[in-house]
């Protein structure tokens, strides 16, 4: 249930992270209202993850998630550039969280 929450966190806030992109600088009310809303989403998901669990660990593998779905959000809606670079950088978020979760 732990990582099922988080994911649904990071892909809440990856989304909004979307809606925050379209909305232009807050120029886009109905954008904001949508961004607005996804963060809450996310952070209430975070919080039931949380429960039991890490504040550090739960937070950085949240937003570990959240930079990889970004990263192919921006990818397939955007048309930004996936480098080796980038790549690379989330896998050594990923490989950061693995550390935390095995201390």
């Amino acid at each position: 249930m732990y990582l099922a929450l988080a994911a649904l966190a990071a892909f809440a806030f990856a989304l909004g992270g979307v809606l925050m992109k379209h909305a232009d600088g807050l120029r886009n009310t109905l954008a904001c209202v949508g961004f607005l809303a996804l963060f809450g989403l996310g952070a209430a998901f975070q919080s039931l993850a949380m429960r039991g669990k890490g504040l550090g660990t739960t937070y950085i593998l949240v937003l570990g998630l959240e930079a990889a779905l970004a990263l192919g959000l921006g990818a397939l809606l955007f048309g930004e550039t996936i480098t080796l670079q980038r790549v690379f950088a989330v896998l050594l978020i990923v490989a950061g969280i693995a550390c935390l979760r095995s201390s």
